[in-house]
């Protein structure tokens, strides 16, 4: 039987734990679920790690901020909507 729930866009218990328990945002918390350095995201993107950081922190939800976060790590834009 086939699972009716679309995985693609699911959210790992580990990352809704660290939004949710430790407070980080979304972005951060995929980051560290990912094990992947502020510096490696940046380089994916073409942003120094300094530029990276702020997109990270923000609290904004422009669709195309959310777009640059989600390509550097490698996840859908709609996986940051926690």
């Amino acid at each position: 039987m086939k699972s009716r729930i679309n995985l693609q866009n699911a959210i790992p218990s580990e990352v809704a734990s660290l939004i949710l328990d430790d407070g980080l945002t979304p972005a951060i918390a995929w980051r560290e679920y990912l094990q992947l350095t502020q510096e490696e995201c940046a380089q994916k993107i073409g942003l120094s790690q300094a530029a990276y950081s702020l997109l990270e922190n923000s609290d904004t939800s422009r669709i195309t901020t959310r777009i640059k976060l989600a390509t550097a790590l490698g996840i859908n834009p709609e996986q940051l909507d926690c």
